[in-house]
């Protein structure tokens, strides 16, 4: 666990990872338009005398601050804060990316206790494109020894890690011909019936589906007036799997269904992906290990690891270097994440309390990364077996 020096720095800098916190929280930004979120971050790290560079990559709203005590492990610390559209910070960014604040804030009052690199990685619009997928690709986490971040949660139970799917996505345009939908409908094809039809034949593979798979999808467009055979019709959709390979058979899937409607109905289909694939996880059982031990230390109640149900784009982050993401609980009622009342716990007290702890947590994964050789090299023995698994099944 950690120090009591450190612990006693995290109490006295609390206060303003709170005030950062519910500031967040009244001032929600969409992805890529969090300026004042990342500004007020990176002012708090400049004070607390990292060296920030900012913007970051190609994100003008990405930051990398980083701390350096000597030649040594490195380790990253992510930061989230990016909000969602009408329920605003429903996914707890708020809270999650200000106890990163707060750990990277009190460490570095406490250079002396470790011999390395810290960074602290402000990623935004995880809600959408999710810069993290970026980063990774752009060699950002290559050669870390652990990549680490808390996500908010609620209920009872807090959980080790979280484990996630894939994730592809694609904007798909059906181009048929216009006609008289009532003089001459013999004249035309009909592109929202190719849309239509794709949807039935992707619901009609789901009886063959493994149960990981989760595809959702939505008509953006299908014709402008009715008296008119549409000659455009665009479909927006998400789909998940569990691994790298299946996502591709599940990519096949997709081409196929749409090419299959699109002839039928003799139009024509266009693929754009609307960002690049989030990954699943590969998930460490040496840091999951710590991480369960850490949190009962704090007095929490542990859960185990669910399947996955959702996306992130920590996953990209896990294929380049060991990385965890604990869901750390900030209330006794459990709220499903992107609704109005998750949202309203992240300004009650005990989700302020759980940014102390959170910070705490974070701080004892770091400090052990950075100074325990034996550990590193367990959580990457352990983290090398499992990527294997994951690319080699």
């Amino acid at each position: 666990m950690l120090p009591d020096a450190l612990k006693e720095t995290i109490r006295q800098l609390w206060p303003q990872a709170v005030a950062l916190s519910d500031d967040l929280h009244a001032h929600p930004e969409l992805g890529h338009e969090e300026f004042h979120a990342s500004q007020t971050m990176v002012d708090l790290l400049r004070k607390a005398g990292y060296q920030v560079e900012y913007p970051y990559l190609d994100y003008p709203t990405g930051f990398r601050g980083v701390l350096k005590t000597g030649e040594g492990p490195s380790v990253a610390l992510l930061v989230e804060y990016d909000a969602l559209p009408v329920v605003g910070h429903a996914c707890g960014h708020n809270v999650h990316g200000s106890m990163s604040i707060l750990a990277a804030m009190a460490l570095a009052q406490h250079k002396e206790l470790f011999q390395g690199t810290l960074y602290v990685v402000g990623t935004p619009a995880e809600e959408t494109a999710g810069a993290k997928v970026g980063m990774a690709a752009q060699g950002a986490f290559d050669g870390m020894d652990l990549a680490i971040m808390i996500h908010s949660w609620s209920g009872g139970s807090s959980i080790p890690d979280q484990d996630v799917l894939s994730l592809g996505s694609y904007d798909i345009r059906f181009l048929g011909r216009s006609a008289h939908a009532a003089g001459a409908p013999w004249a035309g094809h009909n592109a929202l019936t190719a849309a239509r039809k794709f949807l039935d034949l992707l619901d009609a593979c789901r009886e063959s589906f493994t149960s990981d798979i989760r595809v959702s999808s939505i008509i953006t467009s299908g014709g402008r007036a009715t008296n008119v055979i549409p000659d455009q019709a665009d479909v927006r959709m998400e789909y998940r799997t569990d691994s790298q390979r299946k996502l591709k058979e599940l990519d096949e899937t997709v081409h196929a269904c749409a090419q299959g409607a699109a002839m039928a109905l003799k139009c024509q289909v266009e693929f754009q992906p609307t960002f690049d694939s989030f990954m699943d996880m590969v998930r460490v059982p040496a840091l999951e290990e710590y991480s369960a031990q850490l949190m009962s230390e704090l007095g929490r109640t542990i859960a185990p690891v669910t399947p996955p149900m959702g996306s992130s784009d920590v996953g990209n982050v896990s294929y380049h270097c060991p990385a965890i993401q604990p869901l750390l609980t900030i209330g006794e009622t459990f709220y499903a994440l992107h609704t109005p009342e998750f949202r309203e716990e992240t300004i009650k007290e005990p989700a302020h309390q759980a940014i102390a702890d959170g910070a705490k947590l974070l701080g004892s994964l770091v400090l052990r990364a950075l100074t325990d050789e034996e550990f590193r090299d367990a959580a990457q023995k352990s983290y090398l077996a499992q990527k294997e698994k994951k690319l080699n099944p």
